[in-house]
């Protein structure tokens, strides 16, 4: 095998974006760095599942139950700022391998909570776990796949969250079947700590340091030994050159938050918080309670409120799909563009004729939803984040946009109980049409698609 000289990061950053260093084992990567997206989604679920348990046996008011789903929201909003900071100063290893210990110890701590006090401590811990992940394990993806297969990677987390959606409705059934009773939202719970401690074992196993990461903080020599083990190819760092010694970055500080805003990039960060913050207030406001939402289409029986949800979210898995397959054809601004509309038919129609709707007419609109959010507006809030900005901000990058999908979701949660119970579905519905129609003039308006960019060599 010929060897591989590098003389420069510059060579490091070239090489791995030019996608010629495709190993076998590269998809099984990816798809390691998306398991706290799968943990998230897990999570996610399984108190939505509960959430009809929960308000009786808790005997929860409909603040108590706002303030309960959106507190893992607001521990999310915490890591991803956290996260985003600590993910460009200490690695994206390290940070991949911290959360998931979170994600283990709140599980379990969840599932036993005597009351609620104490399963919302362990919730907001859970979302601090999510909020730490998101931005090492997009930033990671957008730093290990070249430029032509980087959007695609990236939108995969989109799918990878669906995936484990429908799975933590659709593993909940047999045990519901046992005849657990009121506790199936503790199985639901406690369970998702058996796939974090699956992601924990494979991260330690095949994961190492993003070699972007290394060389962006003047460590050549560990980032020509990363590319070595991580892609398996013979490269060399070039003899008697000064960049065999490792020399220190500045450190990151929070003011790298202040350059997302500069002249360069602010552009793009208003792209990044406008469909962040709307993609987030139309999802979370629905698909949090499709069990609630199923109960109101299909009847009162609680199994048909987790067999709905479980469909639904097949629906997401189709349009993920179909996002990660046109994502290098469109770019990913196109598909939120045509997310976003379909958002906005589906939103429209059943708050304007619910009442007068056949029930799987209605069931069509909801399944139209969350194919359209998956396939457009849900995934691209995360991934333009990841994708707008170089190594050396990157996480910092991921870790905002993260943030601000928090925000939205914290908003859906805590909001839609209360209107929901004050206005009814219908009007909850067409009130929350406004996020994507706000998304969607935005997005029109600026065109700026990172699909097909060489980040790491733009001139500031």
């Amino acid at each position: 095998m010929e060897a591989i000289i590098i003389k420069t990061k510059q060579d490091i950053f070239n090489l791995v974006n030019s996608g010629s260093l495709i190993s076998r084992k590269s998809w099984m990567i990816v798809l390691i760095a998306l398991g706290g997206t799968f943990i998230d989604a897990y999570d996610f679920t399984s108190l939505g599942i509960g959430a009809v348990q929960l308000k009786g046996q808790f005997h929860l008011s409909a603040f108590q139950l706002g303030s309960l789903t959106a507190i893992m929201a607001v521990g999310a909003l915490v890591g991803a700022l956290v996260g985003g900071y600590y993910v460009d100063k200490v690695g994206r290893l390290k940070m991949f391998m911290l959360d998931l210990v979170f994600f283990v110890v709140s599980a379990i701590a969840a599932a036993f909570s005597p009351n609620l006090l104490w399963l919302i401590t362990f919730r907001f811990l859970m979302g601090v776990g999510v909020g730490l992940d998101f931005p090492a394990a997009l930033s990671f993806i957008a730093e290990y796949t070249g430029i032509k297969r980087k959007g695609r990677s990236v939108n995969s987390w989109q799918m990878m969250w669906y995936i484990a959606a429908s799975f933590g409705f659709l593993i909940i059934i047999p045990i519901y079947y046992l005849g657990v009773g009121p506790n199936l939202w503790r199985w639901a719970v406690g369970i998702g700590a058996v796939p974090a401690i699956i992601v924990l074992i494979l991260r330690y196993m095949y994961m190492d340091e993003s070699p972007l990461w290394a060389a962006s903080h003047g460590d050549l020599p560990g980032a020509v030994k990363i590319l070595q083990g991580t892609y398996g190819i013979h490269a060399v760092l070039e003899e008697n050159s000064s960049n065999q010694t490792v020399t220190t970055a500045p450190l990151s500080s929070w003011k790298e938050y202040a350059q997302l805003f500069n002249r360069h990039y602010r552009t793009r960060t208003t792209l990044v918080t406008a469909i962040g913050l709307t993609q987030a207030m139309e999802y979370y406001t629905v698909a949090f309670y499709l069990p609630t939402i199923s109960l109101l289409i299909f009847g009162k029986k609680f199994v048909f409120a987790i067999l709905g949800s479980a469909v639904f979210n097949l629906f997401g898995v189709l349009g993920s799909s179909l996002n990660v397959y046109n994502t290098s054809k469109l770019g990913i601004r196109r598909l939120a563009i045509v997310g976003y509309v379909g958002v906005l038919i589906s939103l429209i129609t059943i708050g304007l004729f619910d009442k007068s709707l056949p029930i799987l007419i209605a069931a069509a609109l909801i399944a139209l939803f969350i194919t359209s959010h998956s396939f457009g507006p849900g995934a691209t809030g995360m991934t333009m984040g990841a994708m707008s900005y170089p190594t050396s901000i990157r996480g910092v990058g991921s870790g905002y946009a993260q943030g601000i999908i928090r925000v939205g979701s914290i908003f859906g949660f805590y909001f839609f109980p209360l209107m929901l119970a004050a206005l009814g579905l219908q009007h909850t519905l067409l009130l929350i049409g406004v996020a994507p129609l706000t998304g969607l003039l935005v997005t029109l308006f600026i065109k700026w698609d990172p699909t097909k960019i060489d980040i790491e060599s733009e001139q500031i």
